[in-house]
C-alpha cells in the first residue's frame, strides 16, 4: 500500500473527457489516483442516483499511481461505488472535474460534478469540484494547473469543516488574474426551452437558456470574480437548513 495520499477523481463529462484526464495529470505528483467516472456525459444530473436499473463497471487501465474505471451510473453513483467496491482504503480527498462549463452561481445546484463532490462531503471526505467556463471538448486547461495544485495541497494539509466542500471555477481565459474567495451569486435562467418541429411533424424541445444575475452590482460573488478574469473558490455547505427561519416557524408547531 502506498504512503502517498489517495485521490479519488470523478466527473460528469465521462472518463474520456480532457478535463478529468488533465486534472489527474495535474495532481499526479501529489498522490495516487483512482478515477471512477461515467462512461459518457451525465451533465446536469446533480445528486441523482441510479435506483431503477442495474449498473456496470469496467476497468479501463491500470498503471503505477493511476487506475481508471468507467461506470454506467451517475457521478454520485461513482463515488458510492468507488468507496465501497474499488478502493482498498478511504480516499484522502475526492476531486470532481475539470468540468467543461462553469458551475458557479445557481449552476452549482444542477451540476453532476458538484453532486459527486457533495456526496463525498456527506461521507466526511474532503472534496473539491473544479470547473472551467471553457465548454469546448479540447479546452485549454494548462493555466489552471497552479491553482488546482494550490487548492488540493491546502485541503490535504488542513482538511475542511464537516459537511463543507469547495466549488472552484475558472474564467474562460488563459490569462487568469489570480484566485479569489467569493460567495455563490444569485441568478436565473431564462428562455430555457427551444422549440423545434421534427420533419415528420411532431414538436420537440431542446433545453438551452440565457443566464442573468439578479444582483449585477454585487462585487463579492463568484459571478463577478469570473467576469473579471479571476478564478474563484466558493465554500459550499450541504446542510440547507434555513436556521434564521426556524424561530419564526415555531408558531406552526402543534401536538396531535
Amino acid at each position: 500500500m502506498s504512503n502517498r495520499p489517495l485521490i479519488l477523481i470523478s466527473n460528469d463529462d465521462g472518463f474520456r473527457a480532457k478535463g478529468i484526464n488533465d486534472l489527474a495529470d495535474f495532481v499526479s505528483d501529489i498522490g495516487d489516483i483512482v478515477i471512477v467516472a461515467p462512461d459518457g456525459s451525465r451533465s446536469g444530473t446533480a445528486m441523482a442516483i441510479t435506483s431503477h436499473k442495474p449498473v456496470e463497471m469496467h476497468k479501463v487501465s491500470e498503471q503505477p499511481g493511476r487506475s481508471i474505471y468507467s461506470f454506467t451510473g451517475t457521478p454520485v453513483d461513482c463515488v458510492k461505488m468507488a468507496c465501497e467496491n474499488v478502493l482498498d482504503r478511504r480516499p484522502d480527498i475526492v476531486l470532481g472535474g475539470i468540468n467543461h462549463g462553469d458551475n458557479s452561481s445557481v449552476n452549482t445546484l444542477y451540476s453532476g460534478t458538484m453532486g459527486l463532490v457533495m456526496e463525498a462531503c456527506l461521507k466526511g471526505i474532503p472534496a473539491v469540484g473544479f470547473s472551467s467556463c471553457y465548454c469546448a471538448s479540447d479546452a485549454p486547461f494548462g493555466a489552471l494547473r497552479r491553482y488546482i495544485i494550490r487548492v488540493v495541497r491546502y485541503v490535504l494539509e488542513n482538511g475542511l469543516p464537516p459537511y463543507t466542500c469547495l466549488n472552484v471555477n475558472f474564467p474562460a481565459t488563459e490569462q487568469i488574474k489570480g484566485l479569489r474567495v467569493r460567495r455563490m451569486g444569485k441568478g436565473e435562467w431564462h428562455h430555457e426551452w427551444q422549440h423545434q418541429v421534427h420533419p415528420r411533424g411532431w414538436d420537440y424541445y431542446w433545453l438551452t437558456g440565457d443566464y442573468s444575475s439578479t444582483e449585477p452590482d454585487s462585487t463579492d460573488t463568484d459571478t463577478h470574480a469570473l467576469e473579471n478574469g479571476f478564478a474563484c473558490i466558493t465554500p459550499i455547505r450541504v446542510d440547507m437548513t434555513a436556521y434564521d427561519l426556524i424561530a419564526t416557524l415555531k408558531k406552526l408547531e402543534v401536538d396531535c
